[in-house]
């Protein structure tokens, strides 16, 4: 970095100079890089998935190691400047940037150790999901964590995070077992169900409003190496018959089973047949983890319905599962979507899912149903911040474009309109992962529910002047 005097951000909106003296005496606390616009890794260091998103921090800081964050945090509460934490840069609402402030990347951090005999795993907070399920796997062990390889796992966890696991496991965080966090006071903390419990509870949902997570300690289960999976799709003038299926499927399916529904056209991708690219499908995207002789027994109402479009369904390594769909969410495109839960598969419910997906203006765009319910449902409603307790499947409208696509603004306002159509089956909660950065705070607190007002309390504990507030923000006040 060449050292000179930068504008700055600041929290509350407004902008400061810090002078050479200041930013040298800061690089000089760190081991990691000290990055501005003009420096080589920069840009890198500053993408995003969602390309929507444009945000440019003054200064980034990649940590090699927990002193690192804790000299980031200390110099940002210090001088008042606005902070954000990036870990894999996968959020929506592109909450991992700081625009005109001070960034600490994590993408340094991504060591990950597991422990089989316990079965448990440390992940540093720069870690993608990918990286965890490469070497829990290495064991036979796996924790539910996402279903795009390269989401941060960090801002997955905080969360709540849910996968193709969760049925069999619940959430992510209800397999988190302990955290390293980096307060707004710049301690270092381990919080666990009993020391810092009542910080440990809040990040179990709560997002990044608490600190910077270093570490997350995982329980594993045993999962794979090899499940049966994939995806498979029929012509969408079959979609009655098709949700009727997976009704009925979802109904009775073991835990070891999930199956998202996806309503959606077809993508030009290899496997698919050159006549369907272009033409509305309806899909299934599948996770069984169970006893592989029973395979033919749990999916046999899948293949009851004949002849596919294309028929990706088979045994495969379960990492190779959880990259399966990373080809559809490329990085720079553009991204918007409006989700909810439910707690019920209604045909009222089904049916609007299925014509908002006859009219779907956004060529690719989706309709999805992921169904989620079961272990999550027998934990509390206040075991964790996560709240959601009644959720048994996320559902929503998707939109993916081209930068420059100039039906950009329309396809936006058809999300918003699907939206408006289909929230009233939600359960009134929502996945605080997948709001967008123009949902407002009544939003955040209907995530929430009932554990709203203790996560306000615990953040005028630990983040009073709301340091932490580059994210889906949880105020002190």
């Amino acid at each position: 970095m060449t050292l000179a005097r930068t504008t700055i951000t600041t929290r509350d909106g407004a902008t400061t100079t810090l002078i050479e003296e200041a930013l040298e005496a800061f690089r000089q606390r760190l081991r990691g890089p000290l990055l501005a616009p003009e420096d080589a890794g920069f840009r890198e260091a500053t993408r995003l998935w969602n390309g929507m998103i444009e945000r440019t921090p003054a200064l980034v800081v990649q940590p090699t190691g927990t002193a690192d964050v804790v000299a980031a945090v200390n110099f940002a509460r210090d001088h008042g400047l606005l902070l954000s934490v990036k870990g894999g840069g996968h959020n929506i609402a592109g909450t991992a940037l700081a625009d005109g402030g001070l960034t600490i990347d994590m993408s340094r951090l991504r060591g990950v150790i597991v422990d089989p005999e316990e079965r448990t795993a440390i992940a540093q907070g720069g870690c993608l999901l990918g990286d965890l399920d490469r070497e829990t796997q290495l064991h036979g062990l796996a924790t539910p964590a996402g279903f795009v390889s390269e989401t941060g796992l960090a801002g997955l966890t905080l969360g709540g995070g849910f996968g193709y696991l969760t049925r069999r496991f619940g959430y992510t965080v209800d397999n988190l077992l302990e955290v390293e966090i980096v307060t707004a006071d710049g301690e270092v903390r381990r919080a666990n169900r009993e020391e810092n419990e009542d910080l440990f509870w809040a990040v179990r949902g709560g997002g990044g409003n608490f600190g910077v997570v270093t570490s997350f300690t995982f329980r594993l289960h045993e999962v794979g190496p090899t499940v049966y999976g994939g995806l498979v799709a029929w012509p969408f003038e079959r979609a009655d018959e098709v949700i009727e299926t997976y009704r009925g499927l979802t109904a009775d399916a073991p835990r070891e089973l999930t199956a998202f529904l996806v309503m959606r056209r077809a993508p030009p991708a290899p496997f698919v047949p050159e006549e369907w690219h272009g033409r509305r499908i309806c899909a299934m995207a599948v996770c069984y983890s169970g006893d592989l002789a029973d395979t033919d027994d749990v999916t046999a109402p899948i293949r009851a319905l004949g002849d596919p479009v294309f028929d990706l369904l088979g045994e495969k390594p379960f990492t190779q599962l959880q990259s399966f769909l990373d080809a559809t969410q490329p990085k720079g495109k553009h991204y918007y979507w409006k989700t909810e839960f439910t707690a019920e598969s209604s045909d009222d419910f089904l049916s609007t899912m299925r014509d908002l997906a006859a009219e779907n203006p956004v060529r690719s765009g989706q309709m999805i149903v992921a169904h989620i319910g079961g272990a999550l449902n027998e934990h509390d409603r206040d075991d964790g911040a996560v709240g959601n307790r009644d959720a048994r499947f996320a559902y929503g409208a998707a939109g993916m474009w081209e930068p420059d696509d100039p039906d950009g603004e329309r396809y936006r306002e058809w999300v918003r309109d699907a939206w408006e159509r289909f929230r009233r089956f939600s359960t009134g909660g929502n996945y605080i992962n997948f709001q967008t950065a123009d949902e407002g705070e009544e939003r955040i607190e209907a995530t929430y529910g009932d554990n709203y007002d203790r996560l306000v309390e615990i953040k005028r504990k630990y983040d009073p002047e709301n340091v932490f507030r580059v994210n889906r923000n949880i105020r002190p006040e």
